[in-house]
């Protein structure tokens, strides 16, 4: 007698496990076909809102972050000297207090002799450009009466009446008591400066030990400290040394301009000093002291071949120290690469003007020593050069 099979149990119902969920499952059990899961990637969308949102919150408090940003940069370039001053067993309170009084008493001394020739020049420069716009007119007069000859031909020809468009300008009167309104908080702003220039040169070292101490490893605080010593040592050489040259080719301008083509000496400082600010916004800054000086000399001579030396020399000056002195002094270490660099100016000058101008290549460059001392980052930093 042949016996009939038992029939098949059905197999339990399981519901569907979601891919995540078994790949978390998979890892726990320690399957080897276990795949480690991966950080969701952040949405281009998502990206560009907080780049907006960043680069609005910079805009909108740059009246906070200016002079925090100053303040660091002011204390970059008097801690070589401070450095130099402690090895002579002075007191880092005090060494900050002589190089602070110093650069304080040298721009006080500077605004000094800049002042009167400034004002001068402020007073005379629009006369002095009304004439040349006449000489300049007269030498184009020929040229607008042929326009004005074929504008009455053309317009006979189409058989207009010859009634012109009254055209209405508005004037705006200027307020007198704008500057006074605005004096105060000027003041405000620049003794910030100081002030915080003042203690980020006596407690940045303090503020950044305990800032590392808050870090939960040891190695991590290790690793923290020797980035944070060697970018804040290169930037501040690296700052230090471009304020030397800047200052050197302002002064060597300056020299040439008193000695070789006899600019008054204060005239000469003047025009000394603003291209050595200048100079510290690459390819902007020396394309504003080119027109500068082009202006320069057309109002002090009147032939067209002393007019254009001032101009002939500072890019002459401007191009040594970029092509030469930059390069051989600070080496391909430093180097940025020049799209980078017009994109930094670009964004930096429209969202501080002039502040960021002259910010934004020591930000640069700080950004580039960070990242290439973090691994995993050492591509953003070879993209920056």
């Amino acid at each position: 007698m042949s016996e009939t099979p038992a029939p098949a149990m059905p197999a339990p119902h399981t519901p569907p496990v979601p891919p995540g969920q078994a790949v978390i499952q998979a890892a726990a059990t320690g399957a080897p076909d276990a795949v480690p899961t991966r950080r969701p990637a952040a949405s281009p969308a998502a990206l560009v809102l907080a780049i907006l949102a960043i680069g609005y919150t910079l805009w909108v408090a740059q009246g906070v972050i200016l002079p925090v940003l100053l303040a660091m940069f002011f204390a970059l370039i008097g801690n070589p000297v401070i450095r130099a001053l402690r090895r002579l067993y002075v007191p880092r309170f005090l060494a900050a207090l002589l190089v602070l009084a110093g650069g304080l008493a040298g721009a006080g001394l500077l605004g000094q002799q800049l002042l009167a020739p400034a004002i001068d020049w402020m007073q005379e420069a629009p006369r002095q450009m009304r004439q040349l716009g006449n000489e300049l007119r007269d030498l184009a007069k020929p040229v607008h009466e042929a326009n004005r000859v074929a504008e009455d031909i053309a317009r006979l020809a189409g058989g207009e009446d010859g009634s012109r468009r009254q055209d209405v300008v508005r004037t705006q009167v200027d307020d007198p008591y704008a500057i006074l309104n605005k004096a105060p908080r000027v003041v405000a702003s620049v003794l910030a400066v100081v002030l915080l220039t003042f203690f980020f040169m006596v407690f940045g070292e303090d503020l950044q030990r305990r800032a590392i101490a808050l870090l939960p490893t040891r190695q991590r605080q290790r690793v923290t400290v020797e980035i944070m010593q060697s970018v804040e040592r290169e930037i501040s050489r690296y700052v230090f040394t471009i304020s030397l040259i800047n200052a050197a080719v302002g002064l060597l301008l300056a020299a040439i301009l008193h000695v070789g083509l006899g600019v008054g000496l204060q005239e000469a400082l003047l025009w000394g000093t603003l291209a050595m600010l200048l100079n510290f916004a690459p390819y902007v800054g020396p394309m504003i002291g080119i027109v500068a000086m082009l202006v320069m000399g057309f109002v002090t001579w009147k032939e067209i071949g002393p007019s254009l030396l001032p101009a002939a020399i500072y890019l002459g000056l401007h191009t040594l120290e970029g092509q030469i002195l930059t390069p051989l002094v600070l080496g391909q270490r430093m180097r940025l690469s020049p799209l980078v660099l017009i994109l930094a100016l670009m964004v930096f000058g429209a969202l501080w003007g002039i502040i960021g101008l002259l910010l934004a290549v020591p930000l640069l460059a700080c950004a580039k020593l960070v990242v290439s001392r973090i691994d995993g980052l050492e591509g953003w930093a070879r993209l920056l050069e």
